[in-house]
């Protein structure tokens, strides 16, 4: 079968999937805003929906990836956004290493890559949520089954049938935000997570085992109060006082913001209106901080199998303990130092060492899972931020393309579109090499010092940037919508 033959074949198919209808003309300002903020309340709704008949003893294997996977354990946004990214990754990969042999640029090839890449979705709620239920992690409420008389494979079918439900709500919201709304869905619903987790970290009043706030305020006011009857060093302060984890989560915001105005800017003049003049910006975070997700998403994936082996009694690729906090965590084996480090519990040795689950650990080893962490940080940001750039259609060619149309050229070159992509063949790939790295660097170092909440810092990193581009994106919206006339110039729908 030719290529030509397979994309004729594949393209019905593709079409029949459920999908949200795209908007006709232009989409008003205020409806976009309604939209989104109406998504965003419905995300909230049913990420307090309990899955029906699930049992109070299992265990949430991606407790640690809540925050920047949109998730929530136990309700029927439990995968989160866990499939999308995952189907992103293969789909990247698959095309970067052109086994899918696919021109981004060309309209129908850049349909059907929406069309596989939602079909993979699919596919992905099923194999992340099967090996889940057969590893004996999401386990059926016994009690249930027999008060209602049914069997307890019954009670997994319901089970199984509510996660996939969520897992596609979660699909078609993400469609509708970037059909109808102002961004994208996936973007929103990590700030909405990790929004959540920063709240309930300062103000959470419930205790912990020993009695003391979970909450930042009030845990100060429980210090103050008990100062003379706890004896209190600089390290308890420091770290289980929540100071370094404040102050990481407020130097993390301004890097980002800080970050996200450094840029390369290209000067630019339209062919035919003398006197119109732009700048075409190459930010320094070129392909946005969206890379590090499927990073994480890698390692969550790869920290599943394990998982599920260790379950079935096989530890050749490491073993698995319950921490108290009711998370399945690696203890050792390759699964260990392939486990993502969230706060200084998890590299200074003296408190790693502290923790029951890891008193075994030598010092090498802590600082082999450091230094492992750090390169999949930054080695994999730059290479997903180059598969990101190749499938947004953000490269030299595309954007290029777009310059082009628009009717703008680089003064004192000839309008050429062959010209504009040789000079974007110089900033671009550098630029977005340097912007995968830098961020892995500062997700690494978030992750190191710890944030508030259990957001973790590259669940920090996602949200400050993603905040910072929503406020750009709704600043082009008010102009758009005041100068109609803009619309048709930048290429926007009318």
């Amino acid at each position: 079968m030719t290529e030509a033959d397979f994309k004729d074949r594949i393209e019905p198919f593709l079409k029949r999937l459920p999908a949200v209808t795209r908007p006709k003309g232009h989409v008003h300002f205020k409806t976009k805003l309604m939209w989104t903020i109406g998504i965003l309340a419905l995300y909230f709704i049913l990420a307090n929906v309990t899955i029906f008949g699930l049992s109070s003893e299992s265990i949430d294997i991606f407790y640690q990836y809540r925050a920047f996977f949109a998730g929530k354990s136990g309700t029927l946004m439990m995968l989160g956004i866990g499939p999308i990214v995952t189907a992103s990754i293969v789909l990247q990969l698959l095309v970067g290493a052109q086994v899918v042999n696919l021109d981004l640029g060309d309209p129908r090839d850049q349909a059907i890559y929406q069309g596989v890449q939602k079909l993979l979705v699919f596919v992905m709620i099923v194999l992340e949520t099967v090996p889940q239920m057969l590893g004996g992690f999401l386990l059926p409420d016994a009690g249930l089954a027999a008060q209602l008389g049914v069997s307890i494979e019954t009670i997994s079918a319901i089970m199984f049938i509510q996660i996939c439900i969520g897992g596609v709500l979660v699909l078609l919201m993400d469609e509708v935000v970037s059909k109808w709304g102002i961004g994208s869905g996936v973007s929103l619903f990590i700030v909405a997570g990790v929004a959540q987790a920063l709240v309930t970290s300062v103000f959470n009043w419930g205790a912990d085992a020993r009695g003391i706030p979970i909450g930042l305020i009030p845990k100060w006011g429980w210090i103050v109060s008990n100062m003379n009857a706890v004896q209190m060093d600089a390290r308890f302060m420091l770290i289980e006082g929540g100071i370094l984890a404040l102050v990481t989560t407020i130097v993390i915001f301004f890097i980002v913001v800080y970050a996200e105005s450094m840029r390369v800017e290209i000067p630019l003049a339209h062919s035919r209106v003398r006197g119109a003049r732009g700048r075409f910006p190459i930010k320094l975070i070129y392909a946005s901080v969206l890379p590090m997700i499927l990073v994480r998403a890698l390692q969550a994936n790869i920290q599943m199998i394990g998982m599920v082996l260790a379950r079935r009694g096989s530890t050749m690729f490491g073993t698995y303990a319950v921490t108290p906090s009711g998370s399945y965590v690696a203890t050792s084996g390759l699964m260990y130092y392939l486990n993502p480090i969230n706060s200084p519990y998890d590299w200074v040795p003296g408190l790693v060492r502290a923790q029951t689950t890891y008193a075994h650990l030598l010092d090498w080893q802590i600082t082999l899972r450091l230094l492992t962490d750090i390169t999949l940080m930054v080695v994999g940001g730059a290479i997903f931020a180059i598969f990101w750039v190749q499938t947004a259609s953000m490269g030299p060619k595309d954007v290029a393309k777009q310059i082009n149309r628009s009717g703008m050229q680089i003064p004192g070159f000839r309008r050429d579109v062959k010209i504009l992509e040789r000079i974007m063949q110089r900033y671009i790939p550098k630029i977005t090499i340097i912007g995968g790295v830098f961020v892995g660097l500062l997700a690494v170092f978030a992750n190191m010092m710890g944030t508030l909440g259990n957001a973790s810092g590259t669940g920090l990193l996602l949200t400050v940037s993603i905040v910072y581009k929503f406020y750009e994106q709704l600043a082009n919206e008010q102009v758009m919508e005041m100068y109609p006339m803009m619309r048709s110039f930048l290429g926007v729908e009318t």
